[in-house]
């Protein structure tokens, strides 16, 4: 037997690789493999080592001391602690924090406890119980020295002494106490480190699912972005302004976009007190209603409108004139493609409404990947209703109710009602092409439609800041699967809400170590970076019987990570003499 490693890819693109224990044999006179275990992600292993080599080997020998006397006690793992203290402090998070959280009763202070618990969401994403595991791998400090260490105690299914999670859990329930003006705090601090202008809100809604019943009467079954109907789940608002994540908003799970809206609006105007923004969301968010009171209090939007079932849209698709497209600048995909590359192209049409404007976006990418699709859900529903002629044609199906049944469940599970038509015809069961549905599917192909109250922006712009949605887009993916996110398995309103504030803390510190490796030329992403900074550790030993420490050298690229942050020192405070130097509860 031997190991071997495979790369899967992901749904959302990224690539992880498989360990499989895997044994050769001879069948037919031919050598194969068959596999006798998986072992999991290669990257989640490799943090589960340590406790691996304990639990196979057993209890270690008592270390022998080398010929100059230098006996190495712990190596732990330091680096990417260090560069998330980097971040804290570029942030002013550790200020933030002392004024909004309040002292604690006992042990180290709220501020450091929420320092572990965001680290931890970005390093080794886990539950409150699996961050005593990572506690025991990494070495997690406060501000004076002291090291975060775990405090194991079984108490029936629960390792962790209850000391030790009532303090998480009191960490989260301040921080959701203090969320409104720590997102303040952090928006003024962007805005005076970046120079923000808050001209352009973007904002998006997702979900994220429970396993379990969750929290009653806010847990609920919804429209699910995760492909889970079967689960409960929360809707997640995200707003970002520049590129930065300032607010978000948890809300029970079956509530509907387009209610969010004025809300949404009215809390930043109130809070963070914004003058005049152009809102941007998509076609879910829009309604007559919410874009009179988005105009009605002096803002302006730009939103994308629902292109299926709807008559002005399908008006504006047929008023398109060929000679007045406008091409827009290549996209990454458009660039790549070595022959012929994807054009983007825009054109304004008339709305019938002075005070709005509207764009239609045609994109050659986008009309075949919706062509392909289309196509197969075609030949997928004609395959089922000639099914349902043959039964019609042997008499299995007689009555026209029966039939019309029959015709439903084959239209159905790939909206074969957009592309055909039947009917009976003495006595037989014919189906079509539908003459309107069909050719009002095909136009909408690769091309969508926004629009906007603003009349000085160009075509070009309108198309820019719309894509800017992206971003969010893109957050939500890192929320889920670089932060997991999902699922929760809290059981409490309170710790939902501030289960999901940690993940969007991270974010943003994610955010901003991706803008330092940018601005330094560093070709990594977040978790590349820390990644690559894994390899500097916060080493014990003894001397002679006299302790001391150090810090490992980093390799090449965790010193770029290092001099993008400008971090010159990697030692970590010195605890306080003569006080403990461990932090248990």
């Amino acid at each position: 037997m031997y190991l071997r490693t495979i790369k899967v890819r992901s749904s959302n693109g990224t690539v992880n690789e498989y360990v499989r224990v895997v044994e050769a044999y001879r069948q037919d006179g031919k050598v194969k493999q068959r596999t006798i275990v998986d072992l999991g992600r290669k990257d989640l292993l490799t943090a589960l080592l340590p406790q691996l080599q304990r639990f196979l080997q057993g209890p270690s020998p008592a270390p022998e001391l080398s010929e100059d006397g230098i006996e190495v006690l712990e190596a732990a793992t330091w680096g990417p602690v260090l560069v998330l203290r980097a971040l804290f402090d570029q942030l002013g998070l550790w200020a933030i924090f002392d004024a909004s959280l309040g002292k604690a009763k006992r042990g180290a202070s709220f501020t450091d406890r929420a320092f572990v618990l965001i680290a931890n969401r970005l390093i080794y994403p886990s539950s409150e119980h699996g961050l005593a595991r990572w506690l025991e791998t990494d070495f997690v400090c406060d501000r004076q020295g002291r090291r975060f260490v775990p405090h194991w105690h079984q108490r029936r299914r629960v390792q962790v002494h209850h000391r030790q999670l009532d303090s998480w859990y009191r960490t989260l329930d301040q921080l959701l106490k203090a969320k409104s003006a720590i997102e303040v705090a952090l928006y003024n601090r962007l805005r005076d480190l970046f120079s923000l202008r808050p001209d352009l809100v973007l904002f998006d809604i997702t979900s994220t699912f429970f396993e379990g019943h969750g929290p009653e009467g806010f847990a609920h079954h919804g429209y699910s972005r995760d492909g889970k109907p079967q689960n409960v789940q929360v809707v997640v608002g995200l707003v970002m302004v520049a590129g930065w994540p300032i607010a978000h908003y948890v809300w029970e799970g079956n509530r509907l976009d387009v209610t969010t809206v004025t809300e949404v609006v009215g809390d930043l105007t109130r809070r963070f007190h914004f003058a005049r923004i152009i809102f941007v969301g998509d076609r879910g968010m829009v309604s007559d209603t919410n874009l009179e009171a988005l105009t009605g209090d002096h803002h302006g939007y730009l939103v994308g409108l629902k292109r299926r079932c709807n008559a002005r849209v399908d008006a504006c698709l047929q008023s398109l004139d060929e000679s007045k497209w406008i091409d827009c600048p290549l996209g990454i995909n458009g660039r790549e493609r070595k022959s012929k590359p994807w054009r983007t192209r825009v054109q304004e049409v008339v709305s019938g409404d002075p005070a709005q404007r509207v764009f239609v976006i045609d994109s050659e990418e986008r009309r075949a990947y919706e062509q392909s699709k289309r196509e197969q859900a075609m030949e997928r529903t004609r395959i089922r209703l000639t099914k349902v002629q043959a039964r019609v044609a042997q008499g299995k199906l007689v009555e026209p109710a029966a039939i019309g049944a029959a015709a439903e469940r084959a239209l159905r599970p790939h909206q074969g009602y957009r592309y055909y038509a039947w009917e009976i015809r003495g006595g037989s069961f014919v189906f079509f092409e539908h003459p309107e549905r069909l050719p009002a599917e095909k136009r909408l192909e690769g091309r969508y439609v926004i629009a906007t109250s603003e009349q000085d922006i160009t075509e070009l712009e309108a198309v820019a800041q719309y894509k800017q949605l992206t971003e969010v887009e893109r957050s939500f993916r890192h929320l889920k699967d670089v932060l997991a996110l999902r699922p929760i398995y809290h059981q409490v309103e309170p710790r939902v809400k501030a289960h999901i504030f940690v993940a969007a803390l991270a974010l943003l510190l994610q955010t901003l170590l991706e803008r330092r490796l940018r601005e330094a030329g560093v070709n990594l992403s977040a978790p590349e970076a820390l990644q690559a900074v894994s390899v500097v550790r916060y080493v014990t030993f003894q001397v002679n019987g006299e302790s001391r420490s150090g810090v490992s050298a980093a390799k090449p690229r965790a010193q770029q990570v290092l001099r993008a942050l400008g971090i010159t020192n990697l030692r970590p405070p010195p605890p306080p003499a003569g006080e403990p130097t461990a932090c248990r509860d």
